[in-house]
């Protein structure tokens, strides 16, 4: 009796695993043909990199500021020392605040992120989704992922599939 269950389960999975489709996209393939990608990573590029110059051009000055203590601190009184010392820690914590508002984990940059990527994401999440249904895929790998594909069948490459029903 467990040899017959046994062989049941055994052909159960096996008719199972036969009957499912798999696919496969690549993401960053799809992003990079879609124009609006590019102008919004473009966006991106300019916000982070005039935000990274407004900290160069502060860390510079307190490279100034720390500088001149130190070749003026033979001079100083103790009371004056610590009051520079204590304006270019001051400094240095602004600097500090800045690059978090700007790059933190939910800084400026993340957020405009958010704002002009997700989008685009969510776009094409809606195409491979609508794909998976119209063909009956039972699961789509994204092959730009950090999942590793030893090999893949270009036959099941459904990338510009995703394209042609976002219409591009």
């Amino acid at each position: 009796m467990k040899k017959i269950k046994l062989l049941f389960l055994v052909s159960l999975i096996s008719y199972c695993s036969i009957a499912q489709k798999f696919a496969y996209v690549d993401t960053d393939y799809i992003l990079n043909k879609i124009p609006e990608y590019s102008q919004a990573q473009e966006k991106l590029d300019n916000y982070s990199k005039g935000w990274q110059e407004e900290i160069e051009t502060l860390m510079k000055k307190i490279e100034k500021l720390h500088r001149a203590y130190q070749s003026e601190q033979i001079l100083l009184t103790e009371e004056m020392k610590t009051t520079r010392q204590e304006m270019i820690f001051a400094e240095e914590k602004k600097v500090q605040e800045l690059q978090i508002k700007y790059f933190g984990p939910d800084g400026m940059l993340y957020l405009k992120r958010q704002e002009l990527i997700k989008p685009i994401q969510d776009k094409i999440y809606d195409a491979i989704q609508q794909l998976a249904t119209n063909n009956k895929f039972s699961v789509i790998f994204d092959s730009s992922s950090d999942l590793i594909m030893l090999y893949t069948n270009n036959n099941l490459d459904k990338s510009d599939k995703v394209l042609e029903i976002m219409g591009y």
